[in-house]
């Protein structure tokens, strides 16, 4: 099924308590993403993000970027707004080609075996 978003706002920043680094900064979305999409565009902006030594304090957590329809960065510091724009526009973008529906599976990482192989060295004590 295909999913397409875009960015529909300027960016909103809010500050954040004392003694924390940056500000909190808001991106209104066309709609509300499945976690799936949610997810898919962490990753993206993630890799947008790669390398940039601008960005040592923002936080991307893959639960809290996305809350509802709005983006949400945290930590946002007045020397890496900049390159902000266009990471989250080239993320948004690709998360919306990925979606569609013509659009391949991503392949895993790791055969299932071996997924099980590493869940199974967990060891759990259940009461």
């Amino acid at each position: 099924m295909s999913e397409d978003h875009q960015i529909v706002s300027q960016a909103r920043g809010e500050p954040l308590p004392e003694g924390s680094t940056g500000v909190r900064v808001r991106v209104q979305l066309s709609g509300c993403p499945s976690p799936r999409w949610s997810r898919d565009l962490a990753a993206r902006l993630s890799g947008e993000l790669v390398g940039h030594a601008a960005v040592g304090h923002l936080r991307l957590n893959v639960n809290d970027l996305v809350q509802t329809d709005q983006i949400v960065l945290e930590g946002v510091e007045a020397s890496e707004a900049p390159m902000l724009g266009g990471a989250l526009e080239r993320a948004v973008d690709a998360t919306n080609r990925a979606s569609a529906p013509d659009a391949p599976n991503p392949p895993a990482n790791v055969r299932q075996g071996e997924a099980d192989r590493i869940a199974g060295a967990i060891e759990l004590h259940q009461a």
